[in-house]
């Protein structure tokens, strides 16, 4: 597995995450959310709320980037 600079794998403290915004609708929710989506586009992390990616679900498997849903 290979990781972002900055990520914890190397032990590491890391700031406490904030709250999570969905990159698509915008909804907020605290952090972590088990049933959030996270993709990676770009190198950059992107993070859907679980009605975004349930709507969305065939680009998502297809590997489309957000940008095409």
């Amino acid at each position: 597995m290979t990781s972002l600079s900055g990520d914890s794998d190397r032990g590491g403290r890391t700031a406490e995450p904030g709250p999570l915004v969905c990159a698509r609708c915008g909804t907020r929710g605290e952090s972590p959310q088990p049933t959030w989506l996270c993709s990676v586009e770009n190198g950059v992390r992107r993070y859907f709320c679980d009605a975004c990616a349930r709507e969305n679900l065939r680009a998502i498997e297809g590997r489309l980037d957000s940008a095409w849903w």
